[in-house]
């Protein structure tokens, strides 16, 4: 299976105040190779989102913008490419929402998320998030709510699932955003 995971962090409830991002690149199975990157996201930190992911503006006051950010990794963002993340609604959301604050066309590309196929793969769960499905398939996460920790549990569960219940299976949950 080859796949990216991704994971946003926010500075605050607005969907476009991405402040950090990870990219986790999986090919044949594997992971390969990772991407992070801090991200001045031009707007306020709140108390809440920076007692979760412990950033501030002055841990991002150098950090690029996410539009520049985004030639970078845009190529990553395809008809072609399989995107997963853990709630990947808020992630989605978090990246077009930031895009069109810098007018920037979102994308259109596969995704999977990994709350979905962990409901329908482990209902027996009493939640299904992500250190939840991480300590339930004994998957590492040190560093919850880091995105790049995030991106590797995400990619991951995906893994562990493709391994024991098959690819078939996880392709009946992928949708087109």
């Amino acid at each position: 299976m080859n796949f990216i995971a991704i994971d946003f962090e926010t500075a605050n409830s607005k969907p476009d105040s991405a402040c950090s991002l990870a990219i986790v690149a999986v090919r044949h199975d594997q992971i390969v190779n990772n991407f992070y990157t801090l991200i001045n996201p031009q707007s306020d930190f709140n108390i809440w989102n920076t007692r979760i992911n412990g950033l501030n503006r002055a841990k991002v006051a150098t950090a690029p913008t996410f539009d520049q950010v985004w030639q970078h990794i845009s190529t990553l963002f395809s008809m072609d490419q399989l995107v997963a993340a853990h709630n990947a609604k808020f992630d989605i959301k978090v990246l077009q929402q930031t895009l069109l604050k810098y007018e920037i066309e979102p994308p259109h590309f596969l995704a999977v998320d990994t709350v979905k196929t962990s409901r329908r793969l482990y209902p027996e769960l009493p939640n299904h998030k992500l250190d939840t499905v991480s300590r339930y398939l004994q998957i590492e996460l040190n560093n919850h709510h880091n995105a790049l920790a995030d991106s590797y549990a995400c990619a991951n569960i995906l893994l562990a699932q493709e391994q024991q219940f098959g690819q078939e299976t996880l392709k009946k949950l992928v949708t087109m955003v």
